[in-house]
């Protein structure tokens, strides 16, 4: 199998674990099916329509090849239609589905992280760091940003985790391991997205949070 196609299938893989994010989130806000799918497709494609627009590249890919819409609209069908049937279970185990759901935004976070970084070189910006790296962090953070405004809440990359942080560290590692060649393609998808992974994973472990101004109202 060709990079491209693995590359492919692994964006696939990141559609699906944004739009299970997404769809969790409506159900926690209490949307209806057409808010659950609405809702599970931004998040899914929202980050790549906004790096898109910043790169120039028009009409963006997620109108261009409607694979992308399609899968995050039917995971999110999928997920709702399980929710529905099995509403009162999933409440029982609330906490571990929380953490299931983690995953998958964990999943989805460095597997756009990665695309983002692609893309950019893709439109001939391989040799700007900064735009890559700026790009890419917008390609996973943006479908989160976007779910949470739609739900009414405080942007998690605001708040929450190192969010962000995990997201730009991602690209920093893999695009210098592409830039400079270090490694192969595959091992550099690998290292980049599993960096993600791991500090996402050790963020929400051992509740590592940036920083905050406390007792601002004494």
């Amino acid at each position: 199998m060709s990079i491209e196609k693995v590359l492919f299938a692994i964006e696939l893989i990141g559609t699906v674990a944004f739009a299970v994010s997404g769809v969790i989130t409506a159900l926690e806000k209490k949307f209806d099916i057409f808010g659950a799918l609405v809702l599970g497709t931004v998040t899914a494609v929202g980050g790549g329509i906004v790096r898109d627009l910043i790169l120039g590249y028009l009409p963006p890919m997620a109108f261009r090849k409607s694979v992308y819409a399609i899968t995050a609209l039917v995971t999110s069908l999928v997920v709702f239609v399980i929710a529905y049937f099995l509403g009162t279970r999933i409440k029982k185990h609330f906490e571990v589905y929380s953490q299931i759901i983690n995953v998958f935004d964990s999943i989805g976070l460095s597997v756009f992280v990665i695309g983002g970084v692609n893309s950019a070189i893709a439109c001939g910006f391989g040799e700007n760091m900064f735009l890559s790296v700026f790009v890419a962090t917008l390609t996973g953070v943006g479908g989160g940003v976007m779910r949470d405004i739609m739900a009414g809440r405080v942007p998690k990359i605001l708040r929450k985790r190192v969010y962000a942080i995990a997201a730009i560290i991602g690209a920093l590692i893999y695009y210098n391991l592409i830039h400079y060649e270090v490694c192969s393609t595959a091992l550099a998808v690998a290292i980049g997205a599993g960096s993600v992974m791991i500090i996402r994973i050790l963020a929400t472990v051992f509740q590592w949070n940036l920083p905050t101004v406390k007792n601002l109202d004494k």
